[in-house]
């Protein structure tokens, strides 16, 4: 597994965590189609959500959800149309959510920085 691959395993693990713990169930992990891939795929009562994560080591060079540019919105938008066609909403509103996860060097705890409905107003 390269260095890359398990950083950002570490970020999606614990975004999975942090989603469980706040009562969401987890449908879906690293789901695949023509259009792209979905991170995570996580529903409570009221949502389901579409969640990119951005892991990095540190934020210095720029905020990891800036890596989740027009382009990539786009392919995301796509993909959860593919996604929402295999699997019904049930009722729930669709959004899309961005985990920022950064670790440190030195092998420190991991922050989350979770931004609900990051795409929309």
């Amino acid at each position: 597994m390269t260095r890359e691959r398990s950083l950002g395993g570490l970020g999606e693990g614990l975004t999975v965590r942090h989603l469980e713990r706040r009562g969401y169930e987890i449908l879906d992990r690293n789901w695949h189609c023509r259009c792209g891939e979905l991170d995570i795929v996580a529903a409570n009562e009221a949502y389901l959500a579409f969640v990119e994560v951005k892991t990095r080591r540190d934020s210095r060079y720029a905020p990891a959800r800036d890596a989740v540019d027009r382009r990539k919105r786009e392919k995301l938008l796509l993909t959860a149309q593919a996604w929402l066609a295999e699997h019904p909403a049930e009722g729930r509103q669709p959004r899309f959510d961005v985990a920022e996860v950064y670790t440190e060097e030195g092998g420190g705890r991991p922050l989350l920085n979770y931004l609900e409905n990051a795409f929309g107003g």
